[in-house]
């Protein structure tokens, strides 16, 4: 295999990396995925749980796409939860907590069960460039692996440094060694590099917790899935609990502060600011005198739990002592230290929205060395970057999602259009047609893309189209269906809405706040009409019914900044020349160069003003 030329060579196995071998491998691409542990792959480094608000959304738009996560996490889920069904449906939000080890079996039989995917175990230490094009990889052992494109998806290896109070280790993860020389190799190339922080919370030993001092969290009562598959839905389920911190659990905390290495200049480096650690959250939040912690196992037949919401790189024996005045962790017996790890990253305004690099050919960076954090937000990087790899290195076109098609598509527009200087995670209020970018709609969205690209199976576009069908169906019944008074007002009195005195149709009758197609269904003649629908139709032809004003009107907003997408700027233009933009504008747009007029209006710092005068200056 060492001789043989691969189409596309993906270093790291973790989740960015996962996704994009095997998109390639699935397009038909021979592949190759380089890792330095064959026992890691898919490994969830941090939290046991996938999906989350706006991160549901992602998970769910990789499995349209023909994606492993959302059929690896439904496999390992041992509870499932639908955020924020409280508010629209915009953001309601899948999440999975998964078993941690089963989560990367699965991951591992997955691709070991994709054709045209081959393995090597090594640590990739710089890669082969010739004529400012990658063509290949070179390992420690000294093996060069030839390859027509690379896909680097190194997560917080790239010269990891890991703390814990006035101890620091080299390290990717804890008791795995750093990955060295790429970072170095790129500089010298004229590639801009910097360094991010993230955390990780203590891991203890469930069985000396109490759990009677905790608020049990138990999962869905009717648990969903992320995959449109047919993975397993769960039948039983495991709860989390919650619990808080307290004033004395700070004062432990605080002093530990001169020996932390946040608070003593030993980092430098940017956290996430919507993941922050313990020390963080007391430090700037001093008003709270409590903060909410998420007591999650590790999966079903492990007693480790995860303590969410305790991140921290203070001195192991202050985290300790802290830990056991909170309620139920007073025998607390841990099985490791949280510690904070600084890593190498790469600004993503260097790279195209196909996440190929400006500056070498074939090179594609996904995940965190994009300066990304998250499962999900990496996952959907590798999955576009694999796409795309395999459709450079066989002449095809690019790919790639825009703003109003996926949640995939903001991430990777913001990356490249906006750059980022501390570690990126999605939010359902990044996206600005978040109604038309559902977690229900990913499939009805996505898959004839997938399709289209050999990703998804005629079957599955079929199933979808079915989808589409019969939920017209459901809304034709309900826009023709005539509700007499008599018939409504009942179920009207019971959610406090106003009596109608003549007859009105089913779906007008819908669109009342806190009328659902649930209560609709006490009418027997609906109900015996609704039943012969799934649970999934009628969540589509009740949102489509309730929220189609909103959604014409997301869908008229997209049609006007689309013009703007098709009014092209010529590669390699010079900003320079035009007197009339600002400075600024001058140095963003040269540094990002955006492919089209709409692109340059989303950079951080460019004004309508400059807009318009881009308008001017390409109309003549």
């Amino acid at each position: 295999m060492i001789n043989e030329i691969y189409d596309v060579i993906v270093v790291g196995a973790g989740h960015a990396g996962c996704e994009a071998a095997a998109a390639a491998a699935n397009m038909g691409s021979k592949t190759l995925l380089v890792t330095m542990n064959m026992q890691t792959i898919g490994q969830m480094s941090c939290n046991p749980a996938m999906g989350g608000i706006a991160k549901g959304q992602i998970v769910r738009e990789i499995d349209a796409m023909g994606g492993y996560s959302g059929i690896v996490a439904d496999k390992s889920a041992i509870q499932f939860k639908m955020l924020n069904l409280s508010k629209g449906p915009a953001m309601w939000s899948p999440r999975t907590q998964n078993d941690r080890m089963q989560f990367a079996e699965e991951w591992r039989l997955a691709l070991e069960n994709t054709p045209n995917l081959d393995f090597f175990q090594d640590m990739v230490k710089s890669l082969i460039i010739e004529n400012n094009k990658v063509v290949g990889v070179v390992t420690s052992l000294g093996i060069s692996i030839k390859g027509r494109s690379v896909v680097l998806t190194n997560g917080t290896f790239l010269n990891g440094l890991i703390h814990v109070g006035d101890k620091q280790l080299g390290g990717g993860r804890m008791g795995e060694p750093r990955a060295f020389g790429i970072t170095e190799q790129l500089v010298s190339l004229g590639f801009e590099a910097g360094r991010m922080k993230t955390g990780t919370p203590p891991r203890v030993d469930g069985r000396s917790l109490d759990y009677s001092k905790m608020e049990e969290q138990k999962g869905d009562e009717n648990p969903q899935k992320f995959s449109y598959t047919d993975t397993p839905k769960l039948t039983k389920q495991l709860s989390c609990h919650i619990v808080y911190t307290n004033e004395t659990v700070h004062d432990i905390l605080r002093e530990g502060f001169d020996r932390s290495p946040m608070f003593n200049g030993t980092i430098q480096s940017i956290g996430p600011r919507y993941c922050p650690s313990i020390e963080d959250k007391i430090n700037r939040f001093a008003e709270r005198n409590r903060h909410q912690l998420f007591v999650e196992p590790e999966g079903w037949r492990t007693v480790e739990i995860y303590v969410n919401g305790f991140s921290s790189s203070l001195p192991e024996d202050i985290q300790i002592k802290a830990m056991r005045h909170i309620p139920g962790f007073e025998n607390v017996k841990v099985f490791r230290p949280g510690y904070a790890i600084e890593y190498d990253y790469f600004p993503p305004t260097q790279l195209y929205h196909t996440l190929e690099t400006k500056l070498i050919e074939n090179l594609y960076f996904a995940g965190q060395i994009n300066g990304t954090t998250g499962y999900e937000e990496a996952a959907g990087q590798g999955l576009i970057a694999g796409i795309n790899a395999h459709n450079k290195v066989h002449d095809k076109g690019e790919f790639i999602l825009n703003r109003d098609e996926a949640y995939i598509g903001v991430l990777i527009d913001d990356l490249i259009t906006k750059g980022t200087e501390e570690p990126y995670r999605m939010f359902t209020s990044r996206a600005e047609y978040r109604l038309l970018l559902r977690q229900d709609n990913a499939d009805i969205r996505l898959t004839e893309k997938a399709y289209d690209l050999g990703l998804a199976k005629e079957d599955r576009l079929k199933k979808v189209h079915e989808k589409v069908e019969k939920s017209n169906e459901l809304e034709h019944f309900l826009k023709e269906t005539s509700l007499k008074p008599g018939i409504i007002n009942p179920i009207l009195a019971s959610i406090e809405s106003s009596p109608v005195d003549q007859a009105y149709r089913a779906a007008q009758i819908l669109t009342r706040p806190n009328m659902t197609l649930h209560k609709l269904e006490e009418i027997d003649f609906i109900k015996e009409v609704s039943e012969q629908y799934e649970e999934e139709i009628k969540e589509q032809a009740e949102i489509n019914i309730k929220y189609k004003g909103y959604i014409e009107k997301e869908k008229e907003n997209v049609a006007k900044l689309n013009r703007l997408e098709t009014i092209k700027i010529p590669e390699d233009f010079d900003f320079t020349k035009i007197s009339s933009l600002s400075s600024e504008a001058k140095q963003k747009l040269t540094k990002v160069q955006p492919k089209t007029i709409a692109q340059a209006g989303r950079i951080s710092g460019v004004s309508p003003a400059d807009i318009n005068v881009l308008l001017v200056y390409l109309g003549r």
